[in-house]
């Protein structure tokens, strides 16, 4: 089952979250990013973090949602409209949710800050990631229904909260061997 995070520039969350569910879903999923308005870079605090946590960046690249190599099964943006952020609307027959996470790109500060703010968006969507593997995706897989309310839940949640909403470990073998942003 393909994943598509998605937001704006592809450039700092939806990269984090590609790679961050890539390093750990199971057999059989796969997480794709992609931007409406891509910037075309990776921004190089993204990739530094995820160097630090040990997670693969090879292949991550920003990209458009209208050159995506494989069809998504599901999308979720992860832009902040809360904010004022404009958030893409993905058109096409997919289960869409959304899991809002402030764009660190726009952080300012000391570089301490604006690493916190990578950090913070980083731990977030990896949190909710976590929460998405431990559910009974074989089940969901065919429930859209249900799979839709566990992804709105979890989009609710932040860092600890994600975290402690999971129920029970899952396998967590890496699914794409040509790196984490496939």
């Amino acid at each position: 089952m393909n994943v598509l995070f998605l937001c704006t520039g592809n450039s700092c969350r939806s990269i984090l979250a590609e790679a961050s569910f890539n390093h750990l879903a199971p057999a059989g999923w796969r997480a794709l990013s992609a931007g409406s308005q891509p910037t075309g870079q990776v921004h190089p605090r993204a990739l530094a973090l995820l160097a630090r946590e040990g997670i693969a960046a090879q292949g991550c690249h920003s990209k458009s949602w209208d050159n995506l190599p494989a069809v998504p099964d599901v999308v979720v943006t992860v832009c902040a409209s809360a904010v004022g952020e404009t958030c893409p609307a993905y058109l096409g027959p997919v289960l869409r949710a959304h899991w809002g996470v402030d764009d660190p790109a726009h952080a300012t500060g000391t570089d301490a800050q604006m690493d916190a703010a990578f950090l913070a968006a980083y731990r977030t969507l990896r949190a909710r990631i976590e929460a998405f593997l431990v559910l009974p995706l074989e089940d969901l897989k065919t429930d859209p229904a249900r799979l839709k309310a566990e992804l709105d839940r979890i989009g609710t949640l932040v860092g600890g909260e994600a975290a402690l909403a999971t129920v029970g470990p899952q396998s967590a073998s890496a699914s794409c061997s040509g790196g984490a942003c496939c």
